[in-house]
């Protein structure tokens, strides 16, 4: 299922600020959240990640 745009764009602008993966809301994601974190890399948040 394909994540509503709007989520998106907010979640790489949220992810752009932070050197470690977060959810949609800012929030750390937690190395065991392994469904988060799935949705992390395949909608391509992963790429935004502050280096």
């Amino acid at each position: 299922m394909n994540m509503n745009e709007r989520v998106k764009k907010n979640w790489i602008e949220i992810q752009k600020k932070n050197s470690v993966p977060v959810n949609a809301i800012g929030v750390k994601i937690k190395s065991n959240d392994k469904k988060t974190l799935e949705k992390w890399k395949e909608e391509g948040i992963d790429a935004y990640l502050k280096k």
